[in-house]
């Protein structure tokens, strides 16, 4: 149980399925009051039924003022989770601009906006906390989704940005970075989740404790795929072994597709 969290106002975007009803779910279980946001209304009203909180649809980038007002005027914490994901062979094919227009608008530009719109009143009373869902990839990268893993890149600087720039003024940030998780958006990953993620692949609800037992050791990094951390050392300390097997990866996927 973390204690910080009965009574809090809670925001979880994306939450009509997947991680961010995992979280919606727990944090409820926690005795938080949650706002359950959804581009689909449909599945935020059916999980906010489910657990007694409050749904306020629409675009993720524009809900604070409606989550506050709904949670009484106070937000203590947000989940920035939804997200969007596309295969995409990469530069070498015909360049799909909105795919990736929508991919640095939801993966990345709806945590700025949300962090522009909370901040102001987390700084003047000296506390906020402000959760990321990022995915591995934003730490590694992920084969044949060069839009995903850009900017899911750019979210995770977001919040590391966050974390340093106001953790001394009260703001505490948190970065989830799982590999595959068994929701709608693994299937999205398409023939490279399959050779990738799949395998590995955990429940929502496992990533609902990882954040949760990061909350209480007030940890940034979130890592479901224990896995992930020798993968991103690898990565930092032998890049060129790094991008080697991951070329033979990618060649695999060639292969097999």
């Amino acid at each position: 149980m973390v204690e910080a969290l009965r009574d809090a106002g809670v925001v979880v975007t994306g939450a009509g399925g997947g991680i961010g009803a995992a979280l919606a779910r727990r944090f409820a279980g926690e005795g938080a009051r949650v706002v359950v946001n959804d581009l689909d209304g449909d599945k935020a009203k059916a999980v906010a039924e489910e657990i007694g909180g409050i749904a306020v649809p629409g675009d993720a980038s524009a809900i604070v003022g409606a989550a506050r007002e709904a949670l009484g005027g106070t937000v203590d914490v947000y989940c920035a989770n939804a997200g969007v994901a596309f295969e995409d062979a990469g530069p070498a094919e015909p360049l799909d601009e909105r795919s990736w227009a929508l991919s640095w608008d939801v993966n990345v530009m709806a945590h700025v906006r949300a962090a522009h719109a909370l901040l102001p009143e987390w700084l003047e009373r000296g506390r906020g906390r402000f959760v990321s869902t990022v995915s591995a990839a934003g730490l590694l990268t992920m084969i044949g989704a060069p839009s995903y893993s850009a900017t899911k890149h750019g979210a995770l600087a977001f919040a590391e940005w966050l974390a340093l720039t106001y953790r001394h003024r009260g703001v505490k940030v948190h970065a989830i970075c799982p590999q595959g998780v068994r929701t709608d958006m693994l299937a999205a990953t398409g023939t490279a989740g399959d050779l990738v993620l799949r395998p590995t692949a955990i429940e929502p609800e496992d990533v609902a404790d990882a954040l949760l037992r990061g909350m209480e050791e007030d940890r940034f990094l979130i890592l479901p795929h224990r896995e992930v951390a020798e993968y991103y050392r690898v990565r930092a300390t032998a890049p060129e072994h790094w991008l080697s097997n991951m070329n033979h990866i990618q060649q695999k996927w060639e292969a097999a597709r």
